[in-house]
């Protein structure tokens, strides 16, 4: 018997029970939409976490305490403050002469109120040279400069969000009066919009001068008279200096902090590539680990492809006996029962492609930033693995069947 032959008897039986096909179907078809609904998202989450840090600026070390350590709960160990003596360190050009800008940033979370407007954001402290190291310039009125930072003046510069949540009705907020934790300051400038998603709104932010943060604001004085600071970020000249400029940080961190020559680094300095390296690695896991959950269910539905299609061979069995005792040989009984498990897989499939691909939609749709697009390598993978479960989950039943006496099988009622 020949495949299309084979092609048309599956096809017939399956037709004849309707019912039952599109039950069988329904767990492939659920396994399949879960796959590539929740695959797409993953790597829609995976995209926007990249691109949000890709957006940070261009050529970016970051520098924080404490040393990379597995075995620590917080996945740093040795960990010591960061001082603005650290920080003026950095920006010293005879020190670090591959750096073009320098930043420090001090923040915590406030409350921001203006009248009867409330916004719960982040204020963070920095210097001028921020907006440089950002790629993140004021879009209304002006960022602060470093006699604001040496005087510690109330002035703020407000991001997007925060602005749209103090002033909504869209009055211009420079020369306004806003209340960070109760304390008067005056707007001077509002930025850019910078985006973000769902995971990190990068509007949704207060800069003030980082004397202001350290002294007004969030007391950051150590018992030993410096002053705290939560990160330093770096901007290199050109890429191909960045191994150059790590270096160069590292022995001026060293020399800053103390740290004796035959003592390990309490600090650690990353690239943006590697920042971007390691949450890429966290995500496509966690894409993964989705994928594999959702893989699940397609196995579950080739559990009950093998049962409905054994449950097809027992009311079937007078038919498999008359074929037989006609000149059907094993193979042909084979090969049908096969086809039909095949076909079953197969178009439970397409129809769980269809609807997985419109699930992705759907969530893109009702996003702002997720971009939860159907990968072509998903699809691929999907449909043949769904035509694998069949082809797996109907072996058993398809021996059975080929394995039918032709005689007995006449005899069965």
């Amino acid at each position: 018997m020949n495949l299309i032959e084979n092609l048309r008897l599956a096809l017939r039986s399956l037709i004849a029970n309707k019912l039952r096909a599109i039950l069988t179907m329904l767990g492939i078809i659920i396994g399949v939409a879960a796959v590539i609904t929740l695959v797409s998202v993953g790597e829609g989450v995976q995209d926007v976490v990249v691109s949000e840090f890709q957006g940070l600026g261009n050529n970016l070390l970051f520098v924080t305490p404490g040393r990379p350590d597995a075995n620590s709960l917080s996945g740093f160990s040795g960990r010591a403050d960061l001082t603005n003596d650290d920080y003026k360190a950095l920006a010293d050009p005879l020190n670090v002469p591959d750096l073009v800008r320098v930043a420090p940033t001090y923040g915590r979370p406030a409350i921001i109120t203006r009248g009867g407007e409330e916004a719960r954001t982040t204020v963070t402290g920095t210097t001028p040279d921020y907006t440089g190291v950002r790629d993140y310039y004021p879009v209304l009125g002006d960022f602060f400069t470093e006699q604001d930072v040496t005087s510690a003046a109330r002035v703020a510069v407000l991001g997007q969000s925060v602005y749209e949540q103090l002033f909504p009705d869209g009055e211009l907020p420079i020369g306004q009066t806003i209340r960070i934790n109760n304390v008067n300051f005056r707007v001077i400038g509002l930025m850019e919009e910078k985006g973000g998603s769902g995971f990190n709104d990068q509007d949704d932010v207060v800069l003030v001068p980082l004397n202001t943060a350290q002294r007004r604001l969030f007391p950051a004085r150590r018992p030993d008279g410096a002053f705290r600071v939560d990160q330093i970020l770096a901007q290199v000249i050109s890429e191909e200096r960045q191994d150059a400029a790590i270096a160069e940080m590292g022995l001026a961190l060293r020399q800053s902090r103390g740290i004796e020559f035959r003592d390990e680094d309490d600090f650690t300095i990353l690239s943006q590539a590697e920042v971007i390296g390691a949450l890429s690695q966290i995500t496509g896991v966690l894409t993964t680990f989705l994928g594999v959950i959702a893989g699940i269910s397609l196995l579950v539905g080739g559990i009950g492809i093998m049962n409905i299609m054994l449950v097809s061979v027992t009311e079937r069995t007078r038919e498999i006996g008359l074929r037989k005792a006609v000149g059907a040989k094993r193979g042909d009984i084979l090969w049908q029962f096969l086809t039909e498990a095949v076909i079953l897989s197969s178009i439970g499939g397409l129809i769980g492609l269809v609807l997985g691909a419109a699930g992705a939609y759907l969530i893109s749709t009702l996003s702002d930033t997720l971009n939860a697009n159907v990968a072509w390598n998903s699809v691929v993978l999907a449909i043949l693995f769904s035509a694998a479960v069949g082809l797996f989950f109907g072996i058993y039943p398809a021996r059975r069947a080929a394995g039918l006496n032709p005689i007995d099988a006449l005899r069965y009622e």
